[in-house]
């Protein structure tokens, strides 16, 4: 059986259609449509749609993803790690449904503050876009900057999970 390329299709009778976007001696890492990324044994039973077989220099998807990550992080505006607390570490988030015949559904405290650190990211750099934008007016940057100082004083409930006090949400201060 000859080896299959990347980008070649295919498609799997569990996990439908998908392209392999890298390959090691043993396995295709696929990205299935409905499915995401899944790593398949070599020797597993699929379609081949089309093959890719080409002995060419060819970039794998994770490849590709390592340089987009080192690019990001040398241009990035965010220079530190923000650090969950200490006490935080390891724990989980249980989210216990009011109806008693649901299951409740457990998060890693990790994985939560995370997202947290994301949203607060991405808060950030529509601020900075808004401040930096042209085609808005004074005062309509001042209008979505009280919106934003807002959106920060909504999350504050957030800061007990930050290990250090400089990355706290700081929403619009009481005189």
């Amino acid at each position: 059986m000859k080896l299959l390329g990347i980008g070649s299709r295919i498609e799997h009778p569990e996990l439908g259609k998908g392209v392999v976007t890298n390959l090691t001696s043993q396995q295709y890492w696929v990205t299935f449509i409905d499915g995401g990324l899944e790593t398949i044994d070599i020797d597993t039973q699929f379609d081949v749609i089309e093959a890719v077989t080409d002995e060419v220099d060819t970039v794998s998807f994770s490849d590709v993803e390592l340089s987009l990550i080192s690019i990001l992080r040398k241009w990035s505006d965010i220079n530190n790690a923000t650090a969950l607390a200490s006490k935080w570490k390891g724990g989980s988030l249980i989210l216990k449904p009011g109806e008693a015949s649901l299951s409740d559904k457990e998060i890693s405290i990790d994985t939560f503050f995370h997202k947290i650190v994301m949203v607060r990211d991405r808060i950030r750099v529509m601020e900075q876009k808004i401040n930096a934008s042209k085609n808005l007016d004074d005062q309509e940057k001042v209008d979505l900057q009280q919106y934003i100082t807002r959106i920060y004083g909504s999350l504050t409930s957030f800061n007990v999970l930050f290990q250090n006090k400089s990355d706290h949400f700081v929403g619009e201060r009481t005189k």
